[in-house]
């Protein structure tokens, strides 16, 4: 079987979901394990986007094969009972971020245009 091509953020590409793209905010500042993920997700959601458990580590499944994230050092040296997984985002996962961030912001602009000019002209 032939494994998929990493997908790009190139103009052409489609918009990222709102939780890959809150993840790989994230994941901006500096490495951090699942729950980590989950937390700041929900919390720079306001607590709109809550990840369960399932629909994070399949993201993170293919941000891994996208290679937009890999797997990081623990960046402490505390020991724990449970062995975490640290993510930290790739050359190419900030560029992805980087190229949604500019598509939103042209589209928050676009908006912004619209209802300073008196919203749409209709044909009515």
């Amino acid at each position: 079987m032939i494994p998929p091509k990493p997908r790009t953020n190139s103009p052409s590409a489609p918009p990222l979901s709102e939780s890959t793209f809150l993840i790989l905010v994230s994941l901006s500042g500096a490495p951090k394990h699942g729950y980590a993920i989950m937390k700041e997700v929900e919390a720079l959601s306001s607590g709109r986007v809550r990840l369960s458990t399932g629909t994070l580590y399949g993201a993170i499944k293919r941000l891994l094969g996208d290679r937009w994230i890999r797997r990081a050092a623990r960046p402490d040296s505390r020991s724990d009972r449970r062995e975490r997984k640290f993510y930290v985002l790739t050359g190419r996962g900030k560029r992805a971020l980087e190229a949604e961030t500019r598509r939103l912001q042209d589209l928050l602009s676009v908006a912004r245009r619209r209802a300073a000019s008196g919203g749409s002209r209709s044909a009515d």
